[in-house]
């Protein structure tokens, strides 16, 4: 609290900024650029965990069948820069970690690419590929460069933005009104139950306008899969797992928790190794790994388990003991839309159908 309190001053003056800047979006004195596809726009309002990844491959998975998408991100935390088109001899390095497990996913039906400039990275998309029809960029709810067809704004449950401040006291990038600009807000990693309340209380809160709709997703986790299936040994199944089985939960995402809680609901011992959001791994990361791995009561009934963003990464990385491969497992996880029985939301159905909508009442303006 004293901290927030010290920080207000500082989140003041960025809230200023951040609003100043939209404003001058609003008042055309510094200019979207609109094209002549649909762009579709998943972001959000506070910094990292909120899920955009899940969320993007649902929409690819989604309309894959309907568009020739394009995805195009800014390539966080990539080694490169400028404009980079997702090959198969493109890594993590090159296009950052979430643009890698989305075209590893969907490369064979969307084309995948990262630039920070996102016109321009637009451009070169379709001067690649002139049959692209969509484009979704993914967190690009700031870059106000480009005018979205749809803007989609995720936020998370435990951490909404009503009760959250601009930074550096809070989490926001911008003022929580900001909002406002989102034709389609998503309330991510919603509890597998939810009451009734709960769901007024995030309407109440959000306060969106009749126009915007409001959504809820909770996250579904899958059955492990090994991280390189030639090498490994059985892949366990947590109902099978007992107390002399350890797993080593190894994590480097913004928000590792519901992570951790989930693969706490079984019996074996859980030990966990958390690095930062995006941290590109290591061969010292490797051998702690190996080291904390051999250190377990049993290491024969030890197993490394490990988010899908991480996998991508650790996928890259060369000269892993043949051990330790034969021991690493990732966690799928998969989006699944709650109903929401406060406005009448059929959940996914609904949802597809208030997406189709928007993008085709966009083709229909277009044309």
């Amino acid at each position: 609290m004293l901290k927030a309190l010290l920080l207000k001053p500082l989140s003041m003056v960025y809230g200023a900024i951040t609003g100043t800047r939209n404003k001058m979006f609003d008042f055309g004195i510094l200019s979207e650029r609109s094209f002549d596809i649909p762009v579709l726009v998943v972001g959000n309002i506070a910094v990292g965990g909120t899920g955009k990844t899940p969320h993007t491959e649902y929409l690819v998975d989604m309309l894959r069948y309907r568009y020739h998408i394009a995805v195009l991100s800014r390539g966080y935390n990539r080694k490169t820069s400028g404009f980079v088109l997702a090959t198969d001899k493109t890594g993590p390095r090159e296009i950052g970690d979430e643009p890698y497990q989305i075209f590893r996913k969907f490369g064979k039906d969307i084309t995948v690419a990262v630039c920070e400039d996102r016109c321009k990275g637009i451009d070169e998309l379709r001067a690649i590929d002139p049959t692209i029809n969509l484009i979704i960029l993914d967190d690009a709810f700031q870059h106000r460069y480009v005018k979205p067809t749809v803007a989609m704004v995720l936020t998370e449950h435990s951490r909404p933005i009503y009760d959250d401040a601009v930074m550096p006291a809070g989490h926001l990038r911008e003022s929580a009104s900001s909002i406002q600009r989102a034709h389609i807000v998503i309330v991510t990693k919603c509890p597998a139950e939810m009451r009734p309340m709960d769901y007024r209380l995030f309407v109440k809160s959000l306060n969106l306008q009749p126009w915007q709709k409001l959504y809820f997703t909770k996250y579904t986790y899958g059955q492990l899969r090994p991280l390189f299936p030639n090498e490994a040994v059985t892949t366990p199944f947590f109902n099978a797992l007992t107390e002399s089985d350890t797993i080593l939960a190894l994590a480097g995402v913004a928000n590792p928790r519901p992570f951790i809680k989930h693969l706490r609901n079984y019996r074996a011992k859980v030990r966990a190794l958390i690095f930062a959001d995006h941290h590109n791994f290591t061969h010292e990361d490797i051998k702690l790994v190996a080291s904390r791995l051999r250190s377990v009561p049993d290491p024969s009934r030890a197993c490394v388990i490990t988010t899908e963003k991480d996998a991508m990464r650790l996928s890259a990385i060369k000269n892993i003991p043949p051990e330790l491969r034969a021991r690493i497992f990732y966690l799928p996880i998969k989006v699944t839309f709650i109903p929401n029985p406060v406005s009448n939301s059929a959940g996914s159905d609904d949802f597809e159908n208030t997406l189709l909508h928007l993008l085709s009442k966009s083709s229909e303006n277009q044309n």
